[in-house]
């Protein structure tokens, strides 16, 4: 699809070229990314070499690096937008907005806020089952949700937490 819209389109203008990479492309990339978020190193970079080379299309960019032109576009890498993504999954599941289909448990501390419990694993199981186990979403994201300060956790609407979120990150 990067392709298709690099070669169909002459506009190199970053108004044009973010309109079209974030309709086009990046939805497709991030499409239910909490369900198949990658862990494999290999994985990620793949996924971010999709956006590091269109955003290097556009006009003025060329010789920044790859982070300095997030910062210009004022844009997340795919991987922070994953993480995102599957923390603010959490917390439609801790607020009742999301079904919680993979069973997570919570716990409110007092002075923590909010904190997922992160479900136990036989240490003697063979490591093929611990790869999996360590990258399902129930451990993945509570390991990201246990992350965020109390203040952050204990939000109570979406646009709130979405922005101290964003502030955190």
């Amino acid at each position: 699809m990067a392709s298709w819209v690099l070669s169909a389109f002459s506009d190199r203008s970053s108004v044009v070229m973010l309109t079209l990479y974030k309709s086009m492309v990046r939805s497709r990339l991030e499409y239910c990314c909490p369900v198949w978020n990658p862990t494999k190193i290999s994985d990620i970079k793949k996924l971010d070499n999709v956006q590091r080379c269109f955003i290097r299309k556009i006009a003025g960019l060329k010789d920044m690096s790859y982070w300095d032109r997030l910062r210009k576009l004022n844009i997340m890498s795919l991987q922070r937008r994953r993480e995102r993504y599957c923390i603010i999954q959490v917390w439609k599941i801790v607020n009742g907005h999301a079904p919680n289909d993979v069973e997570m448990q919570f716990k409110n501390h007092p002075r923590l806020g909010i904190k997922a419990l992160i479900p136990q694993i036989n240490t003697k199981a063979q490591l093929s089952i611990r790869s999996d186990y360590d990258s399902s979403f129930g451990v993945r994201a509570a390991q990201l949700w246990n992350i965020l300060p109390s203040d952050v956790s204990r939000l109570s609407s979406l646009e709130s937490f979405k922005i101290g979120l964003g502030k955190f990150l």
